[in-house]
């Protein structure tokens, strides 16, 4: 028998994707904080649709410049990535005290994260509803991937401090390519 769901739980079911650490950058300092808060828009271009907390350092540095790298890490960095997101970049160097390593990017200002699988970087293409629901939707202008692992285990945020991890594979039959 099915029991009733509170609201506030709802998100716990359709968590998107896995939780990522974004760079930004202004004035020549970079931030990186985690994000799990984020879903694909768009295929060609790539447009990836992310909600950031106002109360964020990095909402108003995303905001201003419009530049950021979606950073994608692996479960060999979860505790490191849960650190980032339990404290604020308005007061604290995060690459320095979580041992991140900056490389530059090619596109945008913000770094990427050597440690990390994949990097996105991305530009602002829309910002109508960041006002009323700190929605940004991001247009991926450059992609980069370590091919030396080929099989990646992400990290996905269920709420309240639990994590699943991604694992096992299938595959089922498929018009899509």
């Amino acid at each position: 028998m099915k029991r009733s769901l509170a609201l506030s739980r709802v998100y716990r079911l359709l968590e998107p994707g896995p939780v990522v650490l974004v760079t930004t950058a202004r004035k020549g300092r970079a931030n990186v904080m985690t994000m799990s808060w984020h879903t694909m828009m768009e295929f060609e271009p790539p447009l990836v649709g992310c909600v950031l907390s106002n109360r964020n350092y990095s909402f108003e540095i995303l905001r201003k410049t419009k530049q950021c790298v979606i950073n994608i890490p692996t479960v060999e960095l979860a505790a490191k990535t849960v650190r980032v997101g339990n404290c604020s970049g308005r007061k604290t160097d995060k690459f320095a005290a979580f041992g991140l390593t900056p490389l530059p990017a090619a596109r945008v200002a913000p770094p990427l994260i050597e440690e990390c699988y994949a990097n996105l970087e991305c530009k602002v293409v829309d910002a109508r509803l960041v006002d009323k629901y700190n929605f940004f939707v991001l247009e991926v202008v450059k992609a980069w991937i370590d091919p030396a692992r080929k099989k990646p285990r992400t990290i996905h945020h269920l709420g309240m401090g639990a994590f699943m991890v991604s694992g096992r594979t299938i595959k089922l039959p498929s018009k899509m390519k």
